[in-house]
């Protein structure tokens, strides 16, 4: 019952967050066209990102609790995945179209309202520490999705940080031009995340094998189990971002046990590889 409570509390956070990261957009943006400033757009559309990773979190977490049927053996666990690949394509756009813009406003420089810029990046920043703080409460050290929010949220504070720095920039010296390298900064970063997101949840739709996992290692890890002979077919994939499957072919010697066998197999899979879902076909030498 507690541990009920504990993630109904993390939601709810987690839902706070999101409103947070919405109402900042807003202001960012509002602030963006007052001022002129396209480094207060570029930070306005990560926010506004990240506040659709948070939400895909959240609507991931009551999906996962919907149990497994007829349909849908494995359950819904790879809902959040397909969000992220939604997710990274548009980070990777939103980027590509900052850079589009920032070219084009180099050809036309404007004007720019640096004590504007100065004032919502400063909200931004203090906003982007709320719900850091938020995220990390909400489970970031045990949940990896959540935990990549939080770390959005640490680096959005990051871009805040460098657009008020532009800004001073642009009271002091009038160097508009460092608005355009501050959204071109912020526009690589976003892209550079979206396809870090993009290829990780493509190799999870593809059944690749996990990163960190080799298969030949686990091969002989099983091999050098007592009365295992052999193992091959071996199949190893991530269902979603937390749980790996193992599937494989095992040749027993004559005199084993072969439930007691698994058994051990199953273990060794669980604690050296983090493996937590396995399948074996097996048969006596």
């Amino acid at each position: 019952m507690s541990h009920i409570h504990n993630v109904d509390a993390s939601t709810k956070k987690l839902y706070i967050a999101v409103a947070i990261n919405i109402l900042l957009t807003i202001a960012q943006v509002v602030g963006g066209l007052l001022s002129g400033s396209l480094s207060l757009m570029a930070d306005a559309l990560h926010n506004f990102s990240d506040a659709g990773a948070i939400l895909i979190a959240v609507i991931a977490r009551k999906i996962g609790q919907i149990p497994p049927n007829p349909t849908m053996t494995y359950g819904y666990q790879r809902a959040e995945t397909l969000g992220t690949l939604i997710n990274s394509v548009s980070l990777i756009l939103i980027g590509v179209y900052l850079i589009y813009e920032s070219v084009g406003r180099y050809a036309n420089p404007q004007p720019i309202e640096g004590s504007v810029v100065i004032w919502v990046a400063g909200i931004a920043l203090v906003i982007d520490i709320a719900t850091a703080l938020l995220t990390y409460s909400a489970g970031a050290k045990d949940n990896m999705n959540i935990r990549a929010a939080f770390i959005h949220n640490v680096s959005d504070a990051m871009a805040s940080v460098v657009v008020i720095v532009a800004g001073i920039l642009i009271i002091l010296y009038q160097w508009y031009v460092v608005d355009l390298v501050a959204t071109i900064g912020i526009s690589l970063y976003v892209i550079f995340h979206g396809f870090a997101l993009m290829r990780k949840a493509i190799l999870i739709v593809m059944q690749a094998t996990p990163d960190g996992i080799d298969v030949n290692e686990v091969k002989e890890a099983l091999e050098k189990i007592q009365g295992i002979q052999k193992v091959f077919h071996i199949h190893i994939w991530q269902l979603d971002d937390q749980r790996i499957c193992f599937e494989g072919h095992v040749v027993f010697s004559s005199s084993s046990n072969a439930s007691d066998l698994k058994k051990i197999m199953r273990d060794r899979l669980q604690t050296q590889f983090d493996i937590d879902h396995s399948t074996i076909d097996a048969n006596l030498g």
